[in-house]
This record gives structure tokens, C-alpha cells and sequence, in this order.
């Protein structure tokens, strides 16, 4: 019970950040960084396989936080789950940049934002929250859960998806959809 309070307190705090990054106040781009750097640098490692560029990941997010702050949907996706999911679309950028162009520059660099630790990988989530997720994932058939798995953690798209597990794209795009509501219906329910 009390981790589920912290986390409301937490939720709500970086509620009370956002809104104040939307007014403009630099103070709390540093807050929401210092809140979050380590979640986003862990995910964005995980998919570029690669520091320099999970770093450049890093700032490219929070330089999209600090852009985008005034158009954050509470209704839509937590601060963390808004943070890792523009994470996981610039990772996947950068993959596709490498391809292309392999010694190009991406990205403007934030100022006076200190490195995340690259050294060290630590959870991005909460152990709370991964266990919950864990269990959440496990009660979807493998046909729902493997599409979810190599999207959010390989970060590979869905076209890519469809290639990789010999099924048609729509149907992998059915999957994740119907995957993505049950997540959704199995973590409210549990987090009540």
C-alpha cells in the first residue's frame, strides 16, 4: 500500500514539474532530469546498443519534454510512461540514422545537464512496477506477448515485427493493439 502511495506522490510531483516546464521555468527541466535520466538512458541503451548514442537519445528527450511539456495529456500516459515511450521513438530514430547515415550527428545537446551514469544500468521502472508489469505480460498468450516484447525492448518496428515472427503486418498490428488493452485493463486493475 504505501508503494502505491509513493508512486501517486511521484506521479503527481512530476505532474507539478511538467506544468511548470510548460510556464517556462529551467528549474524544472532539471528536476524532471534528474527524476528520470536514468529510466530513459536504461531503455535507450537497451534498444541503440550503444552509449554515445543512448546519451544523445537522453537529451534528445528531455529537449522533446521541454518543447512539448505544455501539450502532456495526464488522461493519456504517466510522466515515466510519456518520457519512455518518446524514448523508445528516438532510439528507434537513431537505429534507423545509423543505417543511413552511420557517422551522422543527431540531435542539439542540452546545457548543463550532467551525464546519467552511463556506467550504470538500473531499472527504469520500479521494482514495484516491474514485477507488476512482468505479471501483466505474463498472462497474455505468447501470440499478444511476444509482438509487445520485441516492439518495447528491441525496439524494432512493426513492419520488422511481422518479418521477424512470419506473420502478416495487419495481424501484428491487431495483436499489439489488443495486447496493449489488456495490459492496460490488467495493470489499472492490479494498481487498485
Amino acid at each position: 500500500m504505501t508503494n502505491t502511495v509513493d508512486a501517486q506522490a511521484a506521479a503527481a510531483e512530476d505532474r507539478r514539474v511538467l506544468r511548470r516546464m510548460a510556464r517556462g521555468e529551467t528549474t524544472a527541466l532539471a528536476e524532471l532530469y534528474d527524476a528520470h535520466a536514468r529510466g530513459v538512458y536504461t531503455l535507450a541503451l537497451r534498444i541503440v546498443s550503444n552509449v554515445s548514442d543512448a546519451e544523445d537519445v537522453v537529451q534528445e528527450v528531455f529537449t522533446q519534454a521541454w518543447r512539448q511539456a505544455s501539450r502532456y495529456d495526464v488522461g493519456r500516459a504517466t510522466v515515466t510512461g510519456w518520457l519512455l515511450m518518446m524514448t523508445r521513438a528516438r532510439a528507434i530514430d537513431h537505429l534507423r540514422a545509423r543505417t543511413a547515415r552511420p557517422d551522422g550527428v543527431i540531435g542539439t545537446a542540452l546545457p548543463d545537464m550532467p551525464s546519467p551514469e552511463p556506467g550504470q544500468e538500473t531499472a527504469a521502472l520500479s521494482n514495484e512496477t516491474v514485477t507488476r508489469l512482468r505479471n501483466a505480460l505474463g498472462e497474455l498468450g505468447e501470440s499478444f506477448r511476444r509482438p509487445i516484447e520485441l516492439a518495447y525492448f528491441e525496439g524494432l518496428t512493426q513492419t520488422a515485427i511481422a518479418e521477424r515472427l512470419g506473420e502478416p503486418l495487419g495481424t501484428v498490428k491487431s495483436r499489439m493493439r489488443t495486447a496493449l488493452t489488456r495490459l492496460r485493463a490488467l495493470l489499472y486493475d492490479e494498481g487498485r
